[in-house]
């Protein structure tokens, strides 16, 4: 891979793959250093990308696998003595396109509603919920990405948005 190369990548696919960092993090100072060894380790393994590969999936391959790794080592480190945990740190919101201050609120307080909805779900719904609908990806790739049958994705993908369901109609309701 040449300099030329990553700089388009960066530019190309860089807020998304920032985006899906943060998502999955849930933290800024964490999704700062996913973002940056997740560039890194693509240059360490350009090579084994094929030149008509997405670069976008290769991408969100190597973050996921990080994240994976840096969790299970948390897990692994955390039976031995206890640590201080990953961070907690709320997401900032995108600003709304509403009219009014009403409207402006009323899109916030849902955005935050779905976030922390999404934000407790298992690291496998998650994972699949993230990768469905921001990022827009088939199935097909998620299931590349995530190295799992297409029907552990499907099934995934259902049990995630049923317990989206229960959660959300939970909290709308109150």
């Amino acid at each position: 891979m040449t300099m030329n190369e990553l700089e388009k990548w960066i530019e190309t696919y860089g807020k998304e793959i920032y985006s899906f960092c943060r998502y999955l993090t849930g933290s800024k100072q964490e999704a700062d250093d996913l973002y940056q060894d997740t560039f890194v380790k693509a240059v360490e393994q350009c090579k084994r990308m094929d030149a008509g590969q997405n670069p976008k999936s290769f991408l969100l391959t190597v973050a996921m696998n990080l994240w994976k790794n840096k969790k299970r080592k948390y897990a692994w480190r955390n039976r031995i003595a206890a640590m201080e945990s990953l961070g907690n740190e709320k997401i900032d919101m995108l600003e709304s396109q509403a009219e009014t201050p009403e409207e402006t609120f009323v899109s916030k307080v849902e955005k935050e509603m779905v976030y922390e909805a999404v934000s407790v779900l298992d690291e496998k719904y998650k994972s699949v919920i993230l990768l469905y609908y921001m990022e827009d990806m088939n199935l097909s790739e998620i299931a590349g990405i995530l190295d799992l049958p297409i029907g552990t994705v499907k099934s995934r993908l259902h049990k995630a948005r049923m317990i989206l369901k229960e959660e959300l109609e939970v909290v709308l309701d109150e």
